[in-house]
């Protein structure tokens, strides 16, 4: 099936001999990103705590790490997505098999980055070993399923509402693995001793070992309940397929480099937040047994808006809704960093109101990724759904990247010592400020971007998407 399309590229789409989308597409799409956040989400929240506490590694040091690695996801990242969008038709589609193929060797790249017994090997050694499986694990197996997996929600189906509904699917697994992680690792990797609370290597290494498993067969299942029903293949000249030129069309979009900004700095602040919280109940607050109460709660916070969620955007449209629940949120963090509050029951209780003020953007926030791939094809005439995502989920890293930064550096900065059992009054005092400040600048300024930067509207939105159906009906 042959078409000039009405974009100006000659394509081939096709859904032909494919199961309907249905309830299968969105459990299975959901256990994806439950994979993948078994072994991102205890990377995100916990190894800067393994790397200090269990290996002796200096936070700046750490932070370091985390920064340099995104320089390899610059060229691994955009390498993948140009592989998936050069590549093939396969059986099981383009994207799918790479689920399946990578999900052993991701999994076992995690877990050996909590190897404890590196703990006694010489300083030079072990942090030579902390290098190489983090840049391991998350630049070269995570990018290798993470890009095919996030691609594949654009060929899933050309439904709207349909994608829509995947993304807060994959939003939901990733809040089932956040309940995994956040109750269970400060229940199993702290000790209580004579000295005070320690975090046991030991614990750390089986803890990390059972969420790969786990994270092995989520993967499995999302290869086995999906489907690939939109084949598009480009016929195109090579120097159409020349990934730079797309690059330079990319960062010259408005609406992809907001959605850039935003999702990097809801990492910076959410990412920061949690690996601060470690610290703050540890040092600041002096109770860890909280922490799997705040993980749950914050969780459920977020949930809260999730019966909601369609019904919001459908009323006021995505950038709308969002931004309003993060002002919101990043106005909570300022307000606690005023206060100092003393209680973490308190804390907790104002985390809980934070959390569903950024719930909404949570849950849709890959619906913008999708309105962005059809808002690409209509200005450039391509379909590049590897290569957008590349270059989103590079981003993405890079936010992972600097809140790790920030939090090791921060921790450097005022002065935490990692091998005492206490922290001076005003190392604790810092702690609290940078856990609220981080978070809350980074959450106004993601609202900032929404609001008044991000070009697709709720009318610009629905336009693109009769505009892709008025292609696909012409193409039938």
């Amino acid at each position: 099936m042959d078409n000039i399309n009405t974009l100006g590229k000659k394509e081939q789409v096709g859904e032909k001999g494919k199961r309907p989308f249905g309830v299968k597409d969105k459990i299975g799409y959901l256990f994806g990103d439950l994979g993948n956040d078994f072994t991102f989400q205890l990377a995100s929240g916990y190894l800067l705590i393994f790397y200090t506490k269990v290996l002796g590694v200096g936070p700046g040091l750490v932070g370091t790490l985390f920064l340099l690695a995104r320089f390899v996801d610059a060229f691994t990242d955009v390498g993948m997505g140009n592989i998936l969008d050069r590549s093939k038709m396969k059986a099981g589609g383009r994207f799918r098999p790479w689920i399946k193929w990578m999900s052993l060797p991701v999994a076992l790249a995690s877990v050996l980055m909590y190897n404890y017994m590196v703990a006694d090997w010489p300083y030079t050694l072990k942090v030579a070993y902390m290098f190489v499986t983090y840049i391991l694990w998350g630049s070269v197996f995570y990018t290798s399923i993470n890009i095919p997996y996030g691609s594949m929600a654009s060929v899933m189906t050309q439904d709207a509402t349909k994608r829509a509904s995947l993304s807060t699917f994959r939003t939901m697994g990733a809040l089932i693995a956040g309940v995994f992680i956040g109750v269970l690792t400060p229940l199993i990797i702290y000790v209580q001793t004579d000295n005070g609370t320690i975090v046991s290597g030991q614990r750390f290494f089986f803890l990390a070992l059972a969420f790969g498993v786990f994270a092995f067969f989520a993967y499995q299942l999302c290869y086995g309940l999906t489907r690939e029903r939109i084949e598009v293949t480009t016929e195109e000249k090579t120097k159409d397929n020349n990934i730079l030129k797309d690059l330079k069309f990319l960062i010259k979009d408005k609406a992809f480099l907001a959605v850039i900004g935003s999702a990097l700095l809801t990492l910076v602040a959410s990412l920061s937040s949690q690996a601060l919280n470690q610290y703050l109940f540890l040092d600041y607050f002096g109770n860890t047994q909280l922490l799997p109460v705040v993980g749950l709660i914050m969780i459920v916070g977020m949930l809260f808006l999730a019966p909601f969620a369609g019904k919001l955007t459908k009323r006021f449209g995505k950038k709308e809704a969002s931004a309003v629940g993060l002002f919101i949120t990043g106005g909570i963090y300022i307000l606690a960093f005023f206060l100092k509050i003393q209680n973490p029951f308190a804390y907790i209780g104002l985390s809980v109101v934070a959390y569903i003020g950024m719930g909404y953007y949570a849950l849709v926030g890959w619906a913008f990724l999708t309105d962005i791939i059809d808002n690409y094809q209509i200005q450039s005439g391509k379909r590049k759904d590897g290569t957008v995502y590349a270059v989103y989920s590079f981003s993405r890293k890079v936010g992972q990247a600097i809140a790790g930064g920030l939090g090791g550096w921060t921790l450097a900065l005022i002065g935490y010592d990692s091998l005492a059992t206490s922290q001076t009054e005003a190392v604790k005092m810092g702690i609290y400020n940078m856990a609220m400040l981080l978070p809350g600048i980074s959450f106004l300024l993601t609202a900032v971007l929404l609001q008044f930067v991000y070009p697709l509207t709720k009318e610009k939105v629905l336009k693109n998407q009769k505009e892709i159906e008025k292609f696909m009906k012409a193409i039938d």
